[in-house]
């Protein structure tokens, strides 16, 4: 008997984030997803007239590719990917993992070879600007066991942050401050230590974010002016990535550019900044409002959506709200200024639109957690 759990996560993929119509094509790529959940994510797509492609990975598989990685090799992966790729209405990324730090041995010479083949050439330049594209993590043992509980619990927790939202609500509440930050020209970061940071986004849109792209939701996101940013943001909450985990990375711009980065492992953090020159570039501000996910858990998809959170991006910027930076990079990391992690403000030309978490104006209140708790 199927789980019913999967099967509302499947109608809230197909009909809401991918909006699958008649004849449209959806590519599902499944990595250690039990054959359930991929069976009934197919059939919905099937019901709902689509015509679903699947690819199924192994992450042991994968990291035996990339750390024997060659050029060429790479790029003939990254070629008949792109060929498959361009005939696709829509996307579902679909990730699970029996080991969070699968790929933490790999070569960075050899990430780099399978950034650059396959993840620039086939998701940052094709998927994400022409498919209707969402991406979500599945809850193992492992990711529990990351985010501090069992593995029992964190499944309730999962299926209730993902298939518990209400997303036309959601979309709703952000409209007021889609409307702000598109008015607003200089934003201003203060936060624990010595996090002072501003930059400006003018004539650069705001996206609300409500289920369409990400699984769970509820963020809302624009781009500095790629060479506006200058100060210090020292983030709070723990980051990984290509499966080497970070903590207490700390960034300094100068005219847009990361000039200073430190962290646990600052050889590490520099080489992945130093990947090309975009990557030393912010491509993304963001702040994130889901009132389920208060604390961090080392998994993005859910972190840059921590109630009172913000996250900013070295690499690439979104086609939808672009600021010209190109890079094969895109690595939220996320500052969080509940009162929990030390508190923290949001101006917007001088103005305190958030603190320690809150939004303050009255028009934004309704994205606060109280007022934003949809089940």
């Amino acid at each position: 008997m199927r789980d019913p759990r999967f099967e509302r996560l499947a109608d809230v993929l197909v009909t809401h984030s991918m909006s699958i119509q008649p004849g449209e094509k959806a590519l599902v790529e499944a990595t250690e997803i039990p054959d359930d959940m991929v069976t009934v994510l197919v059939d919905r797509i099937a019901q709902a007239g689509g015509i679903p492609v699947v690819i199924s990975r192994q992450q042991r598989v994968q990291r035996a590719l990339y750390r024997n990685a060659a050029e060429e090799q790479m790029r003939i992966i990254g070629d008949w990917e792109l060929v498959l790729m361009k005939q696709m209405d829509a996307y579902c990324g679909l990730r699970g993992s029996q080991n969070n730090v699968e790929m933490s041995d790999v070569p960075a010479d050899k990430m780099h070879l399978y950034r650059e083949h396959i993840w620039s050439k086939v998701h940052s330049n094709e998927r994400v600007p022409n498919t209707k594209w969402v991406v979500l993590r599945w809850p193992t043992s492992a990711m529990a066991q990351q985010a501090g509980m069992s593995t029992d619990a964190f499944e309730d927790f999962y299926f209730d942050v993902c298939t518990g939202v209400d997303y036309a609500k959601l979309r709703s509440a952000q409209d007021p401050l889609v409307a702000a930050m598109n008015a607003a020209s200089r934003v201003q970061l203060l936060g624990p230590g010595d996090t002072d940071i501003s930059f400006s986004i003018e004539g650069i849109p705001t996206i609300p974010c409500y289920g369409v792209r990400n699984i769970p939701d509820g963020e809302c996101f624009t781009a500095p002016v790629r060479d506006s940013v200058n100060g210090v943001i020292h983030f709070n909450s723990p980051t990984e990535h290509s499966g080497i985990p970070y903590d207490d990375v700390r960034l300094v711009f100068k005219d847009g550019k990361i000039v200073e980065a430190t962290a646990n492992d600052t050889e590490a953090l520099n080489k992945v900044l130093d990947s090309d020159e975009g990557a030393r570039y912010i491509g993304e501000f963001s702040l994130g409002f889901n009132p389920y996910i208060v604390k961090p858990m080392r998994d993005i998809l859910f972190d840059e959506k921590i109630a009172g959170s913000i996250h900013f991006t070295p690499g690439q910027a979104y086609d939808i709200a672009d600021n010209g930076n190109r890079s094969q990079i895109h690595w939220d990391m996320v500052l969080i200024q509940s009162p929990e992690f030390g508190g923290g403000q949001i101006l917007f030309d001088g103005k305190v639109i958030r603190q320690d978490g809150r939004f303050l104006p009255a028009d934004l209140q309704g994205l606060n957690p109280e007022n934003l708790k949809m089940k």
